[in-house]
């Protein structure tokens, strides 16, 4: 069992299983634990080739997760689709979906250059480069569409921060009382946001910064381009401030995206993501604080979610 930093081992079966997916001559001679995922075990696995040198490649393990099989169906399907087509996801390698070979549920995949990027410096010129990502990837035809998009949230289960303007939230859940509206669907990436994009930045030249992936596929679904916009949109809100998911609606649209046309189905789309994430305030802002944002504690990140709902529903009275 490999154990390179104390937290990064490797389950015996599952080591057996990326060796059987190895190249001739390699091995593994690493392993390193990967931070702010949520739900999966992240680790990058360093292979020593048969010349003397390396190359990493990230190893996803779902442990008793209930819809692991779905969740990794999807990622590989995804990264099957992305293949050659431009957009920067990683290349599938294998996948133990039901974990037949691995311990438990597994996918292996290619490691991408770049860092994930989530300072308040340097966002605007991220938030256009996002926006144009985001639309390429809903450029994409797949030849096997994925399944439709799954929207869990419901106007009866949106938690209201104790800090909340109560007449804007209550305005907000009526929205969502609302049958969704019809769409011309898209390839969503589904969980689009900071978190899983990859940058290069110059660090004396933070405008120069330039996407080198998109990870994080496992979500892949079949929606309208709305919810994957206004899925980042509440993300950049809550990471930056409420103007800057304001702002991820024009730069799609600036970038050559189209959105619904109604202002009122528009409205809808956003308010759902806004009030999606009421429900993982914790879960979601405890990656940033890890990953050196400390001043984003739950309820800071609370007041600016309530910000960006209030905002939102200000602009279409």
């Amino acid at each position: 069992m490999i154990n390179h930093d104390g937290t990064a081992a490797v389950r015996p079966s599952t080591l057996a299983w990326v060796g059987r997916h190895l190249a001739a001559g390699e091995r593994i001679v690493g392993a390193e634990a990967l931070h702010g995922g949520i739900t999966a075990e992240m680790r990058a696995l360093t292979i020593g080739t048969p010349d003397g040198g390396a190359r990493e490649l990230v190893l996803r393990t779902f442990v008793d997760v209930a819809d692991a099989e779905d969740w990794l169906n999807r990622e590989a399907g995804a990264l099957t689709e992305c293949a050659g087509t431009g957009v920067p996801a990683p290349r599938l390698v294998a996948v133990d979906p039901t974990a037949a070979h691995c311990e438990y549920p597994s996918l292996l995949m290619t490691r991408l250059a770049g860092r994930t990027v989530i300072d308040d410096e340097g966002v605007e010129a991220r938030v256009p480069l996002l926006a144009r990502q985001l639309l390429a990837i809903h450029a994409l035809r797949p030849v096997e569409q994925p399944r439709e998009y799954v929207a869990l949230t419901t106007a009866d289960t949106v938690v209201i921060p104790q800090c909340a303007d109560a007449s804007a939230w209550a305005a907000a859940i009526d929205v969502i009382r609302r049958p969704a509206p019809p769409y011309e669907g898209r390839f969503l990436h589904r969980d689009f946001h900071p978190g899983n994009v990859l940058f290069d930045v110059p660090p004396a030249r933070p405008a120069d910064a330039r996407i080198t992936g998109v990870v994080d596929w496992a979500a892949a679904s079949w929606g309208p381009a709305d919810l994957d916009v206004a899925h980042c949109s509440t993300a950049l809100a809550l990471l930056h401030g409420p103007e800057w998911g304001l702002r991820f609606t024009e730069a799609y649209e600036e970038a050559g995206g189209v959105l619904a046309a109604d202002a009122g189905e528009r409205l809808y789309w956003l308010v759902r993501s806004g009030l999606a994430a009421s429900e993982e305030v914790g879960a979601v802002s405890r990656p940033w604080r890890e990953a050196g944002r400390t001043e984003l504690t739950t309820r800071a990140v609370e007041e600016r979610l309530d910000a960006y709902v209030t905002a939102l529903m200000d602009a279409s009275a």
